[in-house]
């Protein structure tokens, strides 16, 4: 149970843990992220880009009240409204990169656009989780 606690309950700074936490969430908001653009580009017929700035936009409200509540520890933070306007520029940026890797990956390879999204999904975690940590934690990733 301790190894339970230690993953899933306590709060820790711990970089490892909160990588495995930010896994976590992050699966959890891919998986809705991944849901809604096909929702919009299959069923509602959206273009596929404009589909996934939609479901960003729903997936980031996702993450950002898993990540606050359970990944990070931010006992440090302040002001909220800053805390939440640094996460959506953040995330802001990554959509960037997702964008573009959607469109290089689709458009200029020719991957289907839901495979385009899982390998875009994968380069830009790295980006976001080091952002978001060093948001809440300064420049050391101790």
């Amino acid at each position: 149970m301790n190894l339970i606690d230690k993953l899933f309950v306590e709060k820790t700074d711990n970089v490892f843990l909160q990588f495995f936490r930010y896994i976590f969430v992050g699966g959890t908001a891919f998986v809705v992220d991944f849901f809604f653009l096909y929702f919009f580009s299959d069923i509602c017929g959206i273009y596929y880009l404009v589909s996934g700035v939609l479901s960003f936009i729903i997936s980031v409200l996702v993450n950002y009240i898993m990540s606050t509540k359970w990944v990070f520890n931010q006992e440090n933070i302040d002001n909220r409204l800053i805390e939440f306007n640094l996460f959506i520029l953040i995330s802001t940026i990554g959509l960037v990169f997702t964008e573009i890797l959607l469109y290089l990956f689709t458009d200029v390879l020719g991957l289907y656009y839901l495979i385009s999204k899982i390998i875009a999904a994968i380069i830009v975690l790295f980006w976001n989780f080091i952002a978001r940590r060093i948001m809440f934690y300064g420049t050391k990733l101790k």
